[in-house]
């Protein structure tokens, strides 16, 4: 395991751009970590000294280069932080490699479903399945074209390579499950499904395979906080028992997982999420003007933000 400590240098980060709005890749120098990750693990990043934990899968790792690589959705205070920093910068903590590594063994056939930012977490468990010996038939799912991430990496690793659009902006219109749906009735046998993305997908696809008893996995990395099985934030039922997604998983069978439970813990720390992020944003009461700090501190990261209609100020 590697981290940064007062005595060591902080962890360059070596290469970043953008990928969709608000989804960035980073390649961060942390040779050791290059050197003993596996498919399905992450790290743990801290922006500064004083910042919050965020887990985060790697994506990919190069250890000649000595780089590992993540790719961040800027959704609250932290990730999007995170994201205002560039090629140059360093990060104060980089921990890992932490978590279960996925299951790699000869299967047969495998689809493997990356919804959202989902696929970068996917596509390192789909390249070591390839390598290992399947038949890998990916889906890549997004709500329009833009958010279409990682489409040339997955269609290198995979034997197939299905994209769809919730609004038909791209490809083929329509969910992951529906395409799930069509290779399951064409009469080809399937061996494992795995399902990486929002919640409501994961649970969709689970829905979807039970009926036919194929093996499908998730990864509950949307529920981790602490990353060490510490604070407890990621615990979820799996056949009824308690497990903590960080240290247990975060692979788990999704048959197995109770969803109703895991939506209600996810949601729990909405409120102070939300909060936070205002305050990173200095939202200031409505009718009040000012210069945004954000703006002035880090400009990419400010206009990304006003594209995604986000604003300054309070509705």
């Amino acid at each position: 395991m590697s981290t940064a400590t007062h005595n060591t240098p902080r962890f360059q980060i070596v290469e970043a751009r953008f990928l969709a709005p608000d989804v960035k890749l980073f390649r961060i120098d942390a040779p050791r970590i290059a050197r003993k990750r596996k498919a399905g693990q992450f790290v743990i990043i801290r922006t500064h000294s004083q910042g919050e934990r965020v887990p985060l899968t790697i994506a990919d790792s190069d250890p000649k280069n000595g780089t590992v690589t993540i790719i961040v959705q800027g959704i609250g205070k932290t990730t999007k932080q995170l994201n205002g920093m560039q090629a140059g910068d360093h990060l104060a903590d980089v921990v890992g490699p932490l978590g279960k590594p996925s299951e790699i063994k000869v299967f047969g056939t495998v689809v493997v479903i990356g919804g959202g930012v989902g696929t970068a977490i996917a596509y390192p468990t789909a390249k070591a399945l390839k390598q290992a010996g399947n038949l890998v038939i990916s889906i890549v799912g997004a709500r329009t074209k833009e958010l279409v991430i990682l489409e040339t990496e997955m269609r290198a690793i995979s034997d197939e390579l299905h994209v769809t659009t919730d609004d038909g902006s791209y490809a083929e219109k329509g969910f992951v499950t529906d395409k799930l749906k069509a290779l399951m009735t064409s009469g080809r046998k399937i061996d494992l499904v795995l399902a990486i993305g929002p919640i409501p997908m994961m649970r969709a696809v689970a829905e979807t395979t039970r009926p036919h008893g194929i093996k499908t996995v998730v990864s509950l990395n949307p529920i981790m906080v602490d990353g060490t099985g510490m604070c407890g934030g990621c615990r979820v039922l799996v056949d009824g028992k308690s497990q903590f997604a960080c240290v247990d998983g975060p692979e788990f069978d999704a048959h197995r997982v109770d969803f109703d439970m895991l939506v209600k813990r996810n949601a729990m720390y909405r409120d102070m999420e939300r909060r936070s992020l205002e305050e990173f944003l200095n939202v200031t009461k409505p009718g009040a003007s000012h210069e945004c700090r954000l703006k002035k501190q880090n400009p990419e990261l400010a206009k990304n933000l006003r594209e995604l209609q986000f604003s300054c100020r309070t509705p």
